[in-house]
C-alpha cells in the first residue's frame, strides 16, 4: 500500500464520466470510496477520502511508476488546463469544470477502449457495464476473487457474440468481425499506436461498426489524442443549448477532449 498526493483527482467522478466501464466501487460512505479498478492484466484497489488530495493505492512503487502513473494521466498538466478555463469566461464551462474538475483522460488500453466502445453504440451504461463485465468472465482469466482480465483476439469463441444474453444485439457481427481481424492482423493495435490523431481516426473507421463517435472515443481513451472531441447526443444537445454560435475549439486546441469531459460529465449528471 502506498500513498499519494493528487490534486485534480476524483475517483467517483472518473468512474461516473463514461470512459470506463470496469471499475468496481467496493465501499463508500460519507468519509469516502473504494474502488477496483482492472487494467493491464492486473489490478489495483484506490482509496479516496473526501476533502483530502491524499489517495491509497494497493501496489508497489515499482507497479506504480510502470503501469498506474501513467494509466491515471498524471504527467498532464492540469493546473495549466484550469487555468484556460477559468480565463474563458465561457461560464457554462466554467461551471461544467468547477462541477467535475476531479475527471482525468485515463490512459486506457486501446484493444479494450476498441471492443468496449463499440459496444457502448446507442446503449446505456448498466447495459454496456453487463455486457463488458459478461464478456470478461466467461471468456478473460481469473487474476483475483471475481476480477478477469479482458480478453484478447483469439481468446473468445465465436458462438459468443451469437449468445443473446450477452446483450450484443445487432454489434455482435462487429464486435466477431473486429475479433477475428484483429487475430488475423496482430500488428493491428500496434500499429494505430504509431498514427496521427487523423489517420487513426480514418483507419478505425476502416473497420465495420466504427463510426465517427466510436473512433473519437477511441483516439482519446485509448490513444491519448487529448484533441478528439467525441460528440454523442448529449454533447450534441449540450453543443446546441449553450454553444448555438458556435464552440470555440481553437481557444482549446490540442486538449479539446479534456474540455469536451468537463462538459460531458456536468450534462449527464
Amino acid at each position: 500500500m502506498i500513498e499519494k498526493k493528487i490534486k485534480h483527482f476524483d475517483l467517483r467522478q472518473i468512474a461516473d464520466s463514461g470512459q470506463c466501464f470496469r471499475w468496481e466501487l467496493l465501499d463508500e460512505d460519507e468519509s469516502g470510496c473504494t474502488y477496483r479498478i482492472p487494467a493491464f492484466d492486473t489490478y489495483i484497489e484506490v482509496a479516496q477520502t473526501y476533502g483530502s488530495d491524499v489517495f491509497r493505492f494497493s501496489c508497489t512503487e515499482d507497479e506504480w511508476e510502470d503501469i498506474w502513473y501513467k494509466y491515471f494521466d498524471l504527467s498532464t498538466d492540469y493546473v495549466a488546463i484550469e487555468e484556460v478555463i477559468l480565463g474563458s469566461g465561457d461560464e457554462h464551462l466554467i461551471e461544467s469544470y468547477e462541477y467535475g474538475s476531479g475527471v482525468r483522460i485515463l490512459q486506457q488500453d486501446l484493444w479494450e477502449m476498441i471492443v468496449t466502445f463499440m459496444i457502448s453504440q446507442n446503449n446505456n451504461i448498466k447495459r454496456i457495464r453487463n455486457s463488458v463485465d459478461m464478456l470478461c468472465k466467461r471468456c478473460g482469466k481469473e487474476i483475483g476473487s471475481g476480477v478477469y482480465t479482458f480478453p484478447k483476439p483469439g481468446e473468445v469463441p465465436s458462438d459468443i457474440f451469437l449468445d443473446k444474453t450477452m446483450g450484443f444485439g445487432y454489434r455482435g457481427p462487429y464486435l466477431a468481425e473486429i475479433f477475428e481481424f484483429a487475430k488475423d492482423n496482430p500488428q493491428w493495435i500496434n500499429d494505430l499506436k504509431k498514427l496521427s490523431y487523423g489517420d487513426a481516426l480514418d483507419a478505425l473507421m476502416e473497420r465495420k461498426g466504427i463510426g465517427a463517435k466510436v473512433a473519437n472515443c477511441i483516439c482519446l481513451f485509448g490513444l491519448h489524442h487529448v484533441e478528439a472531441f467525441p460528440i454523442d447526443t448529449h454533447v450534441k444537445q449540450l453543443l446546441e443549448k449553450y454553444y448555438s454560435d458556435g464552440f470555440d475549439f481553437d481557444r482549446y486546441e490540442g486538449f479539446a477532449g479534456i474540455i469536451q469531459q468537463y462538459l460531458f460529465y456536468y450534462e449527464l449528471q
